[in-house]
């Protein structure tokens, strides 16, 4: 049985909350609450994050400073993070967004159908990265246990290790025709950035499955640089 992914909510408006669940809940995964910025890197301590939707405009510690405390963490400077403002201050208010890590910046009030497509999107990523990660250390395993000497364990390996990189693959195709449809058209900042996430997870991605190939000497953990 596959693992939902979960997804964090950070806003000090209950009602908002309440809000983004209702839009989020056809994805199936698992929503987590959080209602001001220090609940939500409690909730980072713990748990592992697909995305995280962070509302700017809060008291004591803002969804900016939040984002830096975020981003300066190890364990979770890599999970995307998508700001969501009930103002607009214009193009320095967004770029500032931009600069605290954001992957995308979105105004109340937003489009539901917009927002959850977003937010499938950095699922999908999140649950191909574990599946292949899962996948690594088990071909790992075998290329360690029953690769010495063993011709059916090295053939099943290498059936293995074929169809990690044939799923990769896949996902690399269709981030590549993502990125020649944001050159054909007026990409907006948010699209530019998010294409530009995708594009580093699946860096780091295809890094660590060929280290995985005969005489590299084993595989690097599976996670991409910032």
């Amino acid at each position: 049985m596959v693992q939902k992914a979960k997804i964090l909510l950070v806003d000090d408006r209950p009602e908002n909350l309440l809000a983004l669940e209702a839009i989020l809940s056809a994805l199936d995964q698992t929503l987590v609450r959080a209602s001001s910025g220090e609940e939500a890197l409690k909730a980072l301590l713990t748990d592992d994050f697909a995305v995280i939707l962070l509302d700017v405009q809060m008291p004591g510690m803002d969804g900016f400073e939040t984002a830096a405390h975020i981003k300066r963490r190890e364990r979770t400077r890599d999970i995307p993070i998508i700001f969501l403002t009930a103002i607009n201050h214009g193009p320095h208010h967004t770029f500032r967004g931009y600069a605290a890590g954001a992957v995308d910046y979105i105004s109340k009030p937003f489009d539901p159908w917009v927002l959850r497509a977003k937010v499938s999107v950095f699922v999908e990523l999140y649950m191909k990265n574990c599946q292949l990660r899962e996948q690594a250390a088990l071909l790992r395993l075998q290329l360690e246990g029953g690769g010495k000497g063993a011709v059916g364990g090295g053939k099943e390996a290498a059936g293995l290790l074929a169809e990690l990189s044939a799923r990769l693959a896949a996902v690399e195709e269709q981030a590549e025709a993502l990125s020649k449809q944001l050159d054909d058209e007026s990409a907006d900042a948010a699209a530019v950035a998010t294409a530009a996430h995708l594009e580093r997870k699946l860096t780091g991605l295809r890094r660590a499955l060929d280290a995985l190939e005969p005489g590299t000497g084993g595989a690097p953990p599976v996670h991409s640089e910032n």
